[in-house]
């Protein structure tokens, strides 16, 4: 099985206004290391993805990520204190205990991805 081993898996995030994407994921606390006019990519930490300038509204609209962090409050501070919502004009919802033992609180970017950040609390 050692040949077998994995080093990292990335999503393609698909983007309709690909500036605005990037500036929305830098304002939510990603770097951008690297862009061409097709494609980005974005980190935090251990966390990577591509972004890319892409956009089927269905596919869009049906496309989730689901981001692990050590605190959801201090996420939702940081998304709260960006004005997210505000100027990106998008849905967010506050942090919630959910039954499959994370709390959770649910964004969704400019294409129409939608974003659970959540901690475990189990």
């Amino acid at each position: 099985m050692n040949d077998l081993e994995t080093v990292e898996l990335k999503a393609f995030v698909p983007a309709k206004d690909f500036a605005l994407s990037k500036q929305f994921y830098e304002d939510l606390g990603f770097t951008i290391p690297w862009s061409s006019d097709e494609l980005a990519y974005l980190y935090h930490g251990n966390c990577t993805f591509l972004l890319q300038n892409f956009y089927e509204k269905q596919h869009a609209e049906n496309f989730m990520m689901h981001l692990s962090v050590t605190s959801v409050d201090a996420w939702w501070a940081h998304v709260q204190n960006q004005k997210i919502a505000e100027k990106y004009n998008v849905p967010i919802s506050p942090p919630e205990q959910r039954p499959w033992n994370m709390r959770d609180f649910i964004l969704t970017d400019p294409s129409g991805v939608l974003w659970r950040i959540s901690e475990n609390t189990d």
